[in-house]
């Protein structure tokens, strides 16, 4: 398909520059601990894709050490597809998006579930009122950040509420102002 639509040449020599696996950079790094959210794809025992959701506090997702990432498996839906699909296939594909800024990163790796409780508590975001059951770890060997062309910006409420506070700061000191000349 590539050579057909004439893409071939372009992608053939950034597959040269490429090594056996992809070292993730600050940038990647940096991108991951942010976010809130994520995707993760595995493949089921008869080799179905399944995607679910997953979130937490931002930087629940982070770096362990080297090119491995993890983050704390809370209770959920108790259907452990994802955990149940790792025990026939490891490999994983993690998709997060920066909704805002229109920027996604897609991590592919091999990744496990351990119940130790160190590594689960090493994942824990302090504060955060959730039951950890499991962690997952995840060595990645590759990543590809996507054109945002399609990406449709959205923003969180917390987004929302901190750029609009401002507004609303200057409505109730008018309002205020209003109320004090109509009590002259």
């Amino acid at each position: 398909m590539q050579d057909i639509d004439g893409s071939r040449a372009a992608y053939a020599r950034m597959e040269a520059q490429a090594g056996e696996i992809d070292i993730l950079t600050d940038r990647e790094l940096d991108f991951i601990a942010s976010r809130d959210s994520f995707y993760l794809a595995s493949l089921s025992e008869d080799g179905w894709p399944y995607m679910q959701h997953r979130g937490g506090p931002a930087g629940f997702l982070r770096r362990i050490s080297g090119n491995c990432i993890g983050f704390a498996d809370y209770r959920g839906n108790r259907q452990y597809l994802s955990t149940a699909n790792l025990a026939a296939d490891n490999r994983v594909c993690l998709f997060l998006m920066d909704y805002p800024a229109r920027r996604r990163l897609k991590l592919i790796g091999h990744a496990y579930t351990s119940d130790d409780p160190e590594k689960v508590a090493a994942l824990m975001v302090p504060g955060y009122d959730a039951v950890a059951e499991r962690a997952f770890v995840i060595n990645i060997v590759g990543f590809d950040w996507n054109c945002p062309q399609h990406i449709t910006p959205r923003f969180t409420e917390a987004q929302i509420a901190q750029t609009t506070q401002p507004l609303l700061a200057e409505i109730d000191r008018l309002r205020a102002r209003i109320a004090e000349l109509e009590g002259t």
